[in-house]
């Protein structure tokens, strides 16, 4: 079986040079960013390589479960660091849509992994480092398409987090025994290169730019219930109550981030205008 750090590198060379011929296709040709090229490049470096190395590590320490609860705070700390330096409003609903989606998170995790907290300290500290990258990341990115499209941020920043993460591939490759290299390995890391990393991150990127970074983060709390309904879907995994529960709260949450209000009109006609 290849290594994590193997798998992580080869996909976005993969993403890296899928980004760069879509570049490409569209633009007849690929030019340097002038004065942001180092900083598209050091925006990968932190959101993806950073990120996943640190992540990675700290994996290796607690429990699936954990650093999946872990991990689920940058949503909540995106909306919280936009709305404290401005670049995004942080109303009532979406800081109870991203409390709500929080606590569907904490329901799933808690209902198929479960919780063990405390087996390693470093750890954690690892994991909320990463899950405190991410949010400064997506903050940092979206100030980055002010000024460059979001296939041109998504192609160099995937670029720079593959120039950070190739050592580590290298060094886990140089050091590990050798691992016979499936046919359904190579279409993983293909698909996963292409797909989940490549055309996903424009996506992302768009997104931002169209509604905002909170918005866009507090849609990441669908990940879990997704995971769990395409589980329970093509690998015929149990799915219990409780899942199904925590599911509707995350559902619930997100819904709440795009009212205008979380008091119902009823009441809100009754409220005193002065």
């Amino acid at each position: 079986m290849l290594g994590p750090l193997t798998v992580t590198s080869a996909r976005f060379v993969v993403a890296a040079l899928t980004l760069f011929l879509l570049v490409r296709w569209r633009t007849g040709a690929i030019r340097w960013p002038g004065r942001l090229g180092w900083p598209l490049i050091g925006l990968g470096m932190l959101g993806f390589g950073c990120y996943q190395v640190v992540w990675s590590l700290g994996l290796m320490r607690i429990t699936a479960g954990e650093s999946a609860l872990l991990i689920a705070v940058a949503p909540v700390l995106t909306a919280l660091l936009a709305g404290a330096v401005g670049m995004d409003r942080l109303t009532g609903p979406k800081l109870a849509g991203a409390l709500t989606a929080f606590a569907g998170v904490v329901v799933v995790i808690a209902a198929g992994h479960g919780l063990s907290f405390g087996a390693s300290l470093v750890g954690d500290l690892l994991t909320l480092t990463a899950a405190v990258i991410w949010p400064v990341y997506t903050l940092l990115g979206a100030r980055m398409l002010r000024h460059v499209d979001p296939l041109q941020t998504a192609a160099w920043s995937v670029f720079g987090g593959a120039l950070l993460l190739l050592p580590f591939g290298a060094w886990e490759v140089l050091t590990t025994p050798p691992v016979a290299i499936t046919p359904a390995a190579i279409a993983a890391v293909l698909f996963s290169g292409v797909f989940a990393v490549g055309v996903a991150n424009v996506v992302v990127f768009h997104a931002i730019r169209l509604v905002g970074p909170t918005r866009v983060s507090l849609m990441q709390f669908l990940t879990p219930a997704c995971a769990v309904a395409m589980g329970a879907v093509f690998l015929a995994e149990p799915v219990g109550i409780v899942q199904v529960a925590g599911g509707a709260l995350i559902v619930l949450g997100v819904w709440l981030t795009r009212r205008p209000t979380v008091i119902p009109a009823r009441l809100r006609a009754r409220l005193p205008t002065s």
